[in-house]
């Protein structure tokens, strides 16, 4: 009576400032706009529903945080409420209320999360064209899609693309995470139902064996789709290119320095090659000229050595044979020549020309005997003749 309305005006009149509360103490949070369609949603189709959309959090998705799902689940229940649609003079239809609390059931429980979170195709990100990545954006069309299958890594973090000044060993790893990515990623959330009735027993394991059939087929797609992005990622990758580029460069820098020393070492063997010939030929020239010059000097020491033999010869002849006064016998003259002989088979050349030196000019007989006496004597010292051998020199 006092604000001059009825009770059900009061209560609708309560729900729109409990709504207007709720939505100032949410100021933050930024609602989408909901689509017809989805309002009319029936409760029981709910496995084909979007619980991300539902909430009005697709801006979130997967990257939602418990209490961003508690706050929006709020939010949809004072706006939809099925008694606030009754006060506000609305019909009783709670079939979108159903799929709200629906979603937040499924939000709300981490394997539920999980099962809807490995098929929820709307937060995929379409791999970009060629075209689009001729236009500079490779990085970051590609970044984006690898960013998204992510979220179905079991090991984290998840390496970057990076960009163009990534190193080699860098690109290298991301790669190969990728090639041998661990996906938790499972398809329990498209299950077909497995009957509860328990006499159709048959049917239950039927249904069950179909399920896991259908999920490792998907898994197998899921395997060969990951597979084929990363293959058209590393096509289109200038890095790649760029990397295979600086091999190559450095492959044939390899080459040329490897040709040029063994061109060096070719040039080097020619060249010790040519001068082994050079001291060879200088070896057997020296050896040459030096059997030539021992030739000669053999054969000048040859004609000294008849030379001095000839002088001690005549020397014998000029101090008489060793006779003393008077003609010398023949006797004495082939005594004293043999004995000559004799004392000259014992001497080497250098002993030849010694005795030669010491006859030389000397004329008088008895001195020259006494020259031969005394190289008798120093053979005779030296155990060459026997004492009294020489009989002419006696």
């Amino acid at each position: 009576m006092r604000h001059k309305r009825t009770f059900s005006e009061d209560d609708r009149i309560q729900a729109q400032a409990n709504v207007k509360k709720i939505e100032d103490d949410d100021e933050g949070e930024i609602s989408e706009e909901e689509d017809p369609l989805m309002l009319q949603r029936e409760a029981k189709d709910w496995k084909g529903q979007d619980h991300y959309a539902v909430l009005g959090i697709t801006r979130y998705r997967w990257r939602a945080t418990e209490d961003q799902i508690k706050r929006a689940h709020r939010k949809k229940v004072l706006k939809h409420h099925p008694d606030k649609k009754a006060a506000a003079g609305g019909t009783e239809d709670d079939q979108f209320f159903k799929c709200i609390q629906k979603a937040t059931e499924v939000l709300s429980d981490p394997v539920k999360r999980r099962q809807f979170d490995s098929v929820d195709e709307a937060a995929d990100v379409e791999p970009p064209t060629k075209k689009e990545t001729q236009k500079g954006n490779f990085y970051k069309l590609w970044g984006k899609v690898f960013d998204s299958e992510g979220r179905f890594s079991n090991k984290q973090p998840v390496p970057r693309l990076g960009n163009e000044n990534s190193t080699k060993e860098d690109v290298e790893n991301f790669y190969n995470f990728w090639y041998n990515f661990d996906s938790w990623r499972t398809f329990e959330y498209l299950d077909e139902d497995v009957p509860d009735d328990n006499e159709n027993r048959d049917q239950k394991r039927h249904v069950e064996r179909k399920n896991q059939n259908a999920r490792r087929k998907k898994k197998t797609e899921d395997t060969a789709r990951l597979r084929k992005l990363v293959d058209d990622c590393l096509a289109l990758d200038e890095r790649i290119k760029k990397f295979r580029q600086q091999e190559n460069a450095q492959k044939n820098k390899r080459r040329l320095e490897k040709e040029a020393e063994q061109k060096r070492l070719a040039e080097e063997a020619v060249k010790a090659k040519e001068e082994e010939a050079r001291l060879q030929a200088e070896r057997e020239a020296a050896e040459k000229a030096q059997k030539a010059e021992g030739k000669k000097a053999k054969e000048a020491a040859k004609n000294a050595a008849k030379k001095n033999k000839r002088v001690i010869r005549g020397a014998a002849k000029d101090a008489n044979y060793f006779h003393g006064a008077g003609d010398a016998p023949a006797s004495q003259i082939d005594s004293a020549l043999n004995d000559v002989d004799v004392i000259i088979t014992k001497l080497d050349n250098e002993e030849l020309a010694a005795l030669t030196a010491k006859l030389n000019g000397i004329k008088e007989a008895g001195a020259i005997k006494q020259v031969y006496q005394d190289e008798v004597k120093r053979l005779v010292d030296a155990g060459k003749l026997k004492e009294g051998e020489l009989k002419s020199l006696a």
